[in-house]
């Protein structure tokens, strides 16, 4: 049930970082690994700082700033 739950959270943050960055999403699959991949950005990034969330909405909250991050690290080596 947590991998479901963790895959649900990281779709959902990859899809609202797609929307914050680029205007759309990067598709479904596309959305779960930007998310996943955020997660654990977000993490390391929060922990760094001495930030720290609980629950479902801290977990997006974390995830999505990692996935913004990570999609603006991506499109800034890309060009």
């Amino acid at each position: 049930m947590h991998i479901f739950l963790y895959l649900i959270i990281g779709g959902l943050a990859g899809w609202l970082a797609g929307e914050a960055l680029k205007g759309k999403g990067f598709g479904l699959l596309g959305n779960i690994v930007i998310g996943v991949i955020g997660g654990f950005v977000g993490g390391f990034l929060f922990d760094l700082i001495g930030i720290q969330t609980g629950g479902l909405f801290g977990a997006l909250v974390t995830a999505f700033t990692g996935a913004v991050v990570f999609t603006y690290i991506i499109g800034l080596v890309s060009k």
